[in-house]
């Protein structure tokens, strides 16, 4: 068979077989009496043992190995393909999401384009001064996607970084919440409670609430504690069980008897509250330190009923306790 009949049954060019000829790839076993090259039955089956190789990535001289010494093995060259492979579209992966974060910017010019290529940049040094840098020295009128930093606030395990990260993210005029809320359900702890954290700086993010109230049921506590103080500066009722546990606990509890009386202010709340927290009080596993917790955390409320349960501590038989009960009931009388 000519080089010609070749090329058209099997889907490779002249210009290639001859090239396959020169490296000593797939020679053709014989030559007409003009000199023209001539294929066997076995040099084209080799010509398609070539291009299958080829569809895996191989070069041709690792091809022309694996079809000529029996001692190449090909299992430790397809596990450097299979890494090889992974690095590449790793690398395609990092290139689109650059394209498309320069794309939601909407750039006016190449200097904004180059802007956010230097921000990204920043934002992947190893250096946590210079991602902190990154994100507080960029001009104001250049916006920066939300979804971008949302990513960077998610992947930030320095607490400065992160702090500007969320402050940034809050500024930005997007909300991010797509990353944000994917977070709030990684496999990884610390994702999540760097999701949390960011959501509860994005005061007016749409879905935001409904995310936060699913972290309430995360297993991780310090998620649930800050998806409760979030939820309670909102305004939403039902962190009020992870607040008084908060205050049980002793964990973030001045912070969680704050957000109690924030919400105490709704008078269908208040009553609510003072129950939880008298019963905290009551429970036989509260030891003193405890219960004078609850005992701050009652005197934060609004409403009637919380001058009688700590009247009612100031005859414990907890020396204690009791004299803090009286410290706050004389504070509650000057402030009636």
């Amino acid at each position: 068979m000519l080089i010609g009949d070749v090329a058209r049954h099997s889907g490779v060019s002249a210009r290639m077989l001859r090239h396959y000829d020169a490296l000593g790839l797939v020679r053709p076993t014989g030559r007409t009496l003009g000199g023209y090259r001539e294929y066997s039955a076995e040099d084209v089956r080799r010509i398609f043992h070539v291009e299958s190789l080829r569809s895996l990535g191989l070069s041709l001289k690792q091809i022309g190995r694996a079809l000529d010494d029996p001692a190449f093995t090909p299992s430790a060259l397809v596990s450097d393909l299979i890494q090889w492979t992974e690095d590449r579209l790793a690398r395609e992966a990092e290139l689109l999401e650059r394209l498309r974060a320069i794309d939601a910017s909407a750039p006016t010019g190449w200097q904004d384009v180059l802007r956010i290529v230097e921000l990204m940049q920043g934002l992947n040094s190893t250096s946590a001064a210079r991602r902190q840098q990154a994100v507080l020295a960029r001009p104001g009128e250049v916006p920066v996607p939300a979804e971008l930093l949302a990513g960077a606030v998610l992947a930030e395990s320095d607490p400065n970084v992160a702090g500007a990260l969320r402050w940034a993210l809050a500024r930005s005029g997007g909300d991010g919440m797509a990353t944000l809320a994917a977070g709030v359900h990684s496999e990884d702890v610390g994702i999540r409670r760097r999701a949390v954290l960011a959501i509860a700086a994005i005061s007016e993010a749409p879905g935001a609430t409904a995310v936060l109230a699913d972290a309430l049921g995360d297993p991780d506590p310090m998620v649930r504690r800050q998806a409760a103080l979030a939820l309670g500066r909102r305004g939403v009722t039902a962190a009020v069980p992870t607040l008084v546990g908060m205050v049980v606990e002793g964990s973030n509890d001045v912070d969680a008897a704050e957000v109690l009386g924030t919400l105490s202010q709704d008078p269908g709340c208040a009553d609510r509250i003072t129950t939880a927290l008298a019963d905290e009080l009551a429970a036989p596993t509260a030891d003193s330190a405890t219960r004078i917790r609850l005992a701050q955390a009652l005197v934060e409320l609004s409403g009637t009923a919380v001058g009688e349960v700590l009247r009612q501590l100031t005859h414990d038989d907890d020396r204690a306790v009791a004299l803090v009960a009286s410290s706050f009931v004389g504070l509650l009388e000057e402030r009636g």
